[in-house]
């Protein structure tokens, strides 16, 4: 695995901030793309070298008073590359958004306004787990984050496992249908099921 550090997206509205921020981890090393919303976020993973750490502020437009623009952007850079980590900042109510970025899978959450000293700290773990997680690809292993509820019993809970797996492998295969087929031990025509079953 390289020991270069894994690119990085930071999703931030306020242009000051992000420069601010991309400047600072440009000096550390880290490959620092930037986006203002969730179109042009969406628009950095349709590139080869997707970020695999992404700093995103919640509250972005068209609604940057609400954590909507935020949550979905988080949900959908999740189904795109489920093994990217995602450091949430928010100025917003602590409790509310730290329980909803948790829950849409967000691997760290930050608390504005923020030292930077924190910020990097995030980013050095999430860097931690991006190597360590590759490691773990190399040797046919995956580490899963599932969220379930309960009451909905394991029927459910594996069909989201069984979901975030075959996502994640078909983002690191880059769509090759016969190789997630080899990574995963099934034919093809399973994974051509998968997809029509998750879209």
């Amino acid at each position: 695995m390289s020991s270069h550090p894994p690119p990085l997206l930071i999703v931030e509205d306020d242009p000051a901030l992000c420069a601010y921020l991309a400047a600072a981890l440009g000096a550390q090393g880290y490959a620092v793309q930037k986006a203002h919303d969730r179109t042009s976020a969406l628009s950095v993973f349709a590139t080869p070298d997707a970020p695999e750490i992404v700093l995103l502020d919640l509250g972005l437009p068209p609604q940057a008073s609400t954590m909507a623009e935020g949550l979905q952007l988080l949900d959908e850079l999740l189904q795109l590359a489920p093994a990217t980590k995602i450091i949430v900042l928010t100025g917003q109510d602590e409790q509310a958004a730290a329980h909803e970025a948790i829950r849409h899978g967000a691997f760290d959450f930050l608390v504005k306004p923020v030292a930077l000293a924190a910020i990097m700290q995030a980013i050095t773990r999430a860097a931690l787990f991006v190597r360590e997680e590759g490691r773990m690809a190399s040797a046919g292993e995956a580490r899963l984050n599932l969220f379930a509820r309960l009451h909905e019993g394991p029927v459910e809970a594996a069909a989201a496992a069984e979901e975030q797996l075959i996502r994640r492998v078909l983002a690191e295969t880059g769509w090759n249908i016969a190789e997630a087929a080899r990574r995963l031990g099934v034919a093809r025509e399973n994974v051509y099921y998968y997809l029509n079953k998750y879209g």
